[in-house]
């Protein structure tokens, strides 16, 4: 390192003699804090509905992100020991349980807003969650990708794990002036141990945008079927709103011919501006569970909250069962963040006990854990009232449900 002269240069290196002293204690600071935050014991939270129990703190948060990647630990060239690659935001975690551990794949957005994918792994999927060494190495294509972001992660019958993400770019069309305009569409990457990744063709689809696209893990008639989510424009979903569904026979070039929406969204619901699908959904002896977003308009902007809905087993098309409202929302600090008021996930885990881990990510910024079990879940779905779409209907509703305690307070 060059050695400043002059008065100026007497200060600089007296500041970097005096920062070399404590580089140590700075660095063994930052390692013992952060080491704090991951080991910390997580715990239910008292009140449950029971549905599902939240768990106390969030399960990965940007402090999680390992020192290495963030500081320069060399005190020649980092006397200061500042941090050279700041991150912002950790959430929309894709999820699987792979050789007895619980693996996400957790979107990491850097200070410079860019998103990219790193696996965190964790003993009992609830807390101790530890990064590994790396970020995820996803191949480019052709279009190398602006962002990429949301993978949704999927142990196929054909024997790969898929993670299918949205990747983003900068419309092609967009004039000189308009640097926001971008087209999303979903890129493919296969793996069968989350370190070594291939690229796949993004998948094309009628629509001229994609995002929140889901593979089913079975075959469907020999074809490989995805849950998309049409939509007109980046932002907006315009005539294409609602949850789709279509079939391809090949991942290697994946094309979809036509996109059948199974899930519209609907006025005056909790996904009337837009909704799509969260992690691929769960086979039950009663049909397939579903965890989606939905999203409205209030005077404080976009809301996303989640809900729920149980298709048929012969037919995955068709929803037969569909609770009313959401059913996780954000609440109290999850309220506030990057992006405030939201809630998202594209992974779950079912465990062999038939427990289910839902990992849920607040306000574009930290990722959640919630328990709960495929019973609870199908109980909830099954026999929730559906949304009447009108105020007397839900007054309805409730007068049953008030009927039918007076009925059993009786007995």
């Amino acid at each position: 390192m060059a050695i400043s002269t002059g008065k100026a240069g007497a200060l600089l290196n007296h500041q970097f003699m005096n920062s070399t002293t404590t580089f140590q204690q700075r660095y063994t600071e930052l390692k013992a804090a952060q080491e704090a935050l991951i080991t910390k014991t997580n715990a239910r939270q008292d009140e449950s509905n029971g549905i599902y129990t939240r768990y106390k703190n969030p399960v990965i948060t940007p402090r999680h992100v390992p020192v290495e990647w963030r500081y320069d630990l060399n005190p020649e060239t980092n006397p200061n020991l500042m941090e050279r690659f700041g991150i912002n935001a950790t959430f929309n975690s894709g999820a699987i349980k792979l050789n007895g551990k619980y693996l996400l794949v957790v979107r990491v957005e850097g200070a410079d807003r860019k998103s990219f994918f790193a696996v965190a792994e964790s003993d009992n999927g609830i807390d101790n969650f530890r990064f590994w060494e790396r970020p995820c190495l996803i191949p480019e294509n052709e279009t190398p990708d602006t962002n990429i972001y949301d993978m949704r992660l999927v142990a196929h019958e054909d024997g790969w794990i898929y993670g299918l993400f949205c990747t983003e770019r900068r419309a092609p069309d967009a004039p000189e002036g308009d640097q926001s305009s971008a087209v999303a569409q979903c890129g493919i990457v296969r793996t069968k141990d989350l370190v070594t990744w291939d690229r796949l063709p993004d998948l094309k689809t009628p629509s001229p945008q994609q995002r929140n696209v889901v593979l089913h893990p079975e075959f469907v008639d020999g074809r490989y079927g995805f849950y998309t989510r049409p939509q007109d424009s980046f932002i907006e979903a315009g005539k294409g709103g609602g949850i789709g569904f279509g079939l391809s026979s090949s991942m290697e070039n994946a094309m979809i011919a036509e996109e059948l929406v199974i899930d519209r969204k609907q006025y005056h619901t909790v996904y009337e501006a837009k909704n799509g699908l969260g992690p691929a959904p769960i086979k039950t002896g009663f049909g397939w569970l579903h965890l989606a977003h939905g999203v409205r308009n209030t005077a404080a902007g976009l809301r996303y909250v989640l809900y729920m809905f149980l298709t048929d087993l012969n037919d995955i098309t068709k929803v037969i069962h569909k609770p009313n409202g959401y059913f996780i929302a954000p609440e109290g600090e999850e309220r506030v963040g990057d992006v405030s008021n939201v809630v998202f996930s594209n992974g779950w885990i079912k465990n062999e006990d038939g427990s289910v881990l839902i990992y849920y990510a607040s306000s574009d910024t930290r990722q959640h854990v919630a328990l709960s079990s495929v019973d609870c879940l199908l109980d909830y779905v099954m026999n929730t009232p559906e949304d009447q779409l009108r105020s007397a209907g839900s007054v309805q509703s409730i007068c049953h449900i008030i009927d039918a305690n007076k009925l059993v307070l009786v007995q």
